[in-house]
């Protein structure tokens, strides 16, 4: 029997890495709100792999509550995630991964583009997701890394914002309102390079974020999480006394008004 993972979050993402790792014979302990941490913690003090799958809103009070011990074994899939966000609690050397799948309730998972994975436990999420036919593959740098979790955020919050305008899909999104989609996207990766202290070639962003439009052409713009984030980096350019315009006009059509 291989070593055993533990899975915090129990959600439609997290069911389907556990999948993965019950395929490549890993005993996995899930963890829910009500979890008693320290009864894992004394059953499973050496877990091989302490995947963290809990929503945006709860990534920061998990990472707070976990044992330290875990910390080495850490690995993370959330989405909007930086190098700040593990670094805040003293996690240096975590396992991410960019998920490029996308799982809804009721259907199978939908794959947009293969998803970079990198850290020590980068293998066992690789093989786990292989054994499920999900592409992924592993970064050399954790340049690279921070790189792919940029180009992660820039398609998520350009496709999401805009979406608030134009509704419809990232299809329409880049054939129809390409400027929009730019200048938007422009906006997010200043706010993206204050957030990492890091400069970024935005045409490079660019073309990944329209890799990943290609990888599923009828994909909706405007998630339900769609206002939040727009107004959590309005909140952050203001931190940052960042200008954003399009960004702030679409905030105050959107959001503020409302």
């Amino acid at each position: 029997m291989k070593d055993p993972v533990i899975v915090v979050g129990i959600g439609e993402m997290a069911g389907v890495f556990t999948r993965g790792l019950l395929c490549q014979g890993h005993p996995v302990f899930p963890v829910t709100r009500q979890t008693d941490l320290k009864a894992i913690e004394k059953a499973v003090p050496n877990p091989r792999l302490v995947l963290v799958s809990v929503g945006e809103a709860d990534l920061h009070p998990t990472l707070k509550n976990l044992p330290a011990q875990w910390h080495q074994h850490l690995g993370l899939l959330q989405n909007e995630l930086l190098p700040r966000d593990w670094q805040a609690h003293a996690i240096s050397d975590p396992t991410v991964i960019s998920v490029w799948f996308e799982k809804k309730k009721g259907q199978d998972f939908k794959v947009l583009v293969p998803s970079p994975i990198f850290g020590p436990q980068a293998a066992i999420i690789e093989n786990a997701l292989a054994s499920l036919d999900i592409p992924s593959w592993e970064l050399k740098t954790e340049a690279d890394l921070e790189f792919e979790l940029v180009r992660k955020n820039v398609y998520i919050l350009t496709t999401n914002i805009t979406g608030l305008e134009i509704g419809g899909t990232v299809d329409d999104l880049w054939n129809t309102h390409q400027a929009l989609a730019r200048e938007v996207a422009n906006d997010v990766i200043e706010l993206q390079e204050y957030l990492t202290g890091h400069t970024f070639d935005n045409e490079k962003l660019i073309e990944g974020m329209v890799e990943a439009i290609k990888g599923d052409l009828e994909h909706k713009c405007m998630g339900r999480s769609a206002p939040a984030r727009l107004a959590r980096a309005i909140a952050l350019a203001d931190e940052a006394k960042l200008t954003v315009p399009r960004l702030r006009e679409l905030y105050q059509k959107h959001i503020s008004n409302k």
